[in-house]
């Protein structure tokens, strides 16, 4: 085959590196360039400098970064929650049940996120549960859309585990609880760490629920850059998605040395 030959292996590699390429880095650093550009009228951005970054960090929005955070954070955390509890209680159920489980948890997925952010502003925006306007929303709308990949992730891992840990603790008289939080729970922590990365990294990117529920007071840093394209302040909103970014993958870093340690363990 094509693929055996050096000549072959060489143009394969040529053209997933270019593709790579095109797809992922070129617009990464198109975006960092931009960050640290005064100008960009010729091939090259000039007037480098850390103008943008200072106005990225000050004001209006630092808060916002702060508050995308904030909300990834505890948006993962619900999901995460939420997630592990539907697997695990699924786990146990009918064929049938966990089938109906798997797509109700899946329909976040299948639905566009501004669909998800309306529904959620409908709903919440009257008494009983009166959550417009406060920082709750959005916290809520950004959990229902990362709640199907964390409850993936981790139905994923209760199908890969071997019950005979389980079964041992069970034949070993250890109750149901003891099961879950001695034997269950630890064997599941790469993959509960895995899923709240995904959840964060997720949260922190998510735009188009977020406009539609956001009050003034709980503004995310997605919206705040989509304001400065809107208003052509291209540059400032570069600075700020690479600070984005970079506290993305600085989150994920530490979640990841968190699940090597569980690992390990």
């Amino acid at each position: 085959m094509l693929m055996w030959t050096k000549r072959g292996r060489a143009a394969v590699l040529a053209v997933f590196a270019l593709v790579v390429f095109v797809v992922f880095v070129a617009p990464i650093a198109t975006v960092v360039g931009a960050a640290f550009a005064g100008q960009w009228t010729g091939p090259l951005p000039s007037n480098l400098g850390f103008a943008n970054f200072g106005r990225a960090l000050s004001g209006e929005q630092a808060a916002s970064l702060s508050v995308s955070l904030q909300t990834a954070l505890l948006a993962g955390a619900v999901s995460l929650i939420l997630g592990t509890w539907a697997a695990l209680a699924s786990r146990a159920a009918p064929g049938w049940w966990r089938r109906c489980t798997d797509a109700v948890f899946h329909l976040p997925v299948a639905i566009p996120s501004v669909a998800i952010g309306l529904g959620v502003l409908i709903a919440f925006n009257e008494r009983p549960v009166l959550l417009g306007g406060t920082k709750w929303i959005v916290i809520l709308a950004h959990s229902v859309l990362v709640l199907a990949y964390a409850f993936s992730a981790v139905a994923a891992a209760l199908d890969r585990l071997d019950p005979g840990y389980r079964e041992a603790a069970e034949s070993l008289g250890a109750s149901p609880v003891r099961v879950l939080c001695q034997v269950t729970l630890p064997l599941l922590l790469p993959a509960l760490g895995a899923a709240a990365g995904l959840a964060v990294a997720l949260s922190m990117g998510e735009l188009g629920a977020t406009i539609m529920v956001y009050p003034a007071t709980w503004k995310t840093l997605p919206v705040g850059i989509f304001a400065q394209t809107d208003r052509g302040e291209v540059f400032d909103a570069a600075a700020s998605t690479t600070l984005l970014v970079l506290v993305t993958l600085l989150a994920l870093i530490l979640l990841g040395r968190l699940r090597s340690r569980a690992a390990l363990r």
